[in-house]
């Protein structure tokens, strides 16, 4: 077998193989491993002073490291980039060529040095953010999680409490972003999603076998009054259209309490469709007829000046808008 040419080497490398009584005998071209930053620094310095001596002394190395930096260069390509001439040094054709890739791989690093400062701005400081119950039960921990996972030096403060006093908060600039119910349309309210209001009925119930019912029709039978600890409930629902709930039994604020009592037999309820339970024995459930809808919006404060990190957080929350009007919890 003939000598190996300079710039080729056999590597004796350790592999899964190795793990098993074998050595893998592999070949590496080291002539793309060889050249370097230094060497491509040399090499822009000295186009652009015309001499080793200015080049070395701009880049801070002696002239002799720089020639020895431009030869093992020129060596490890196999082609001449530069002339020495009596008044200077002038670049081969080829060495303009080389020229014009060292500052373009130069502009990348500077480019990732860039993109690395940015994030590291962006990749700090925290946003609060005001939700009520529903809201963390459902949409929004999909939204806060992909958050963590994308921007993990960041720290988000979530805070629950009832929808009413997410606004307040949000009015008095305490929190950077809020989840309010039914965002008025000149919000600027990002939707991350919505929730069906469902009829419930114990299942022995004159009416549990019907596919829908009116609200009406729902009102005038005995009534758990379950709030969720949101302003929007069955009985402000009922004002808004003109229906009376004439027969309250029980009124509470937790969803769950209110399927209990329904399954035990003291009322009909009107609830988010989100608060079901997944075993339903004991009760029957039918849409409303129309039906009626409550939405949330993502709302930034308007007595703060929004921040990047709360910026960064309304993307994400747009990105991920909830699609034909529902939202995606596969996401």
């Amino acid at each position: 077998m003939g000598k190996a040419p300079p710039s080729m080497r056999i590597i004796a490398t350790l592999t899964q193989a190795e793990k098993e009584g074998k050595l893998t005998l592999q070949k590496f071209d080291i002539s793309s491993a060889t050249m370097n930053l230094t060497q491509l620094r040399s090499l822009i310095a000295v186009a652009e002073a015309g001499s080793f001596t200015a080049a070395a002394a701009t880049i801070g190395v002696t002239q002799s490291g720089m020639s020895q930096a431009l030869a093992a260069l020129e060596a490890s390509l196999g082609v001449k980039l530069l002339v020495r001439q009596r008044h200077g040094v002038e670049l081969t054709a080829f060495g303009e060529q080389a020229l014009n890739h060292a500052r373009a791989a130069f502009a990348h690093l500077d480019a990732i040095r860039c993109d690395a400062a940015t994030v590291t701005r962006e990749q700090s400081g925290s946003v609060r953010i005001a939700a009520f119950p529903s809201v963390f039960a459902t949409v929004l921990p999909t939204l806060l999680r992909r958050f963590r996972t994308l921007h993990p030096g960041i720290e988000l403060v979530a805070l629950e409490t009832d929808d009413l006093e997410v606004e307040t908060w949000l009015a008095a600039g305490t929190v950077d972003l809020g989840v309010v119910l039914n965002p008025a349309p000149d919000a600027n309210a990002v939707p991350i999603g919505q929730d069906a209001w469902i009829a419930i009925l114990p299942a022995s119930h004159h009416l549990a076998r019907r596919a829908t019912l009116s609200f009406a029709e729902l009102a005038s039978e005995p009534f758990v009054l379950a709030t969720g600890g949101c302003h929007v409930n069955a009985r402000s629902l009922a004002d808004a259209a003109g229906v009376a709930l004439t027969d309250v039994r029980m009124e509470v604020r937790d969803w769950t309490s209110a399927t209990a009592l329904v399954r035990a037999g003291a009322g009909v309820s009107l609830v988010p469709e989100s608060t079901l339970p997944e075993r339903r024995k004991g009760m029957r459930t039918a849409p409303l007829d129309p039906p009626l809808f409550r939405r949330f919006g993502l709302i930034a404060s308007p007595a703060r000046q929004r921040t990047r990190v709360a910026s960064l957080f309304i993307e994400l929350a747009a990105e991920r808008q909830p699609r034909n009007g529902q939202d995606d919890r596969s996401r």
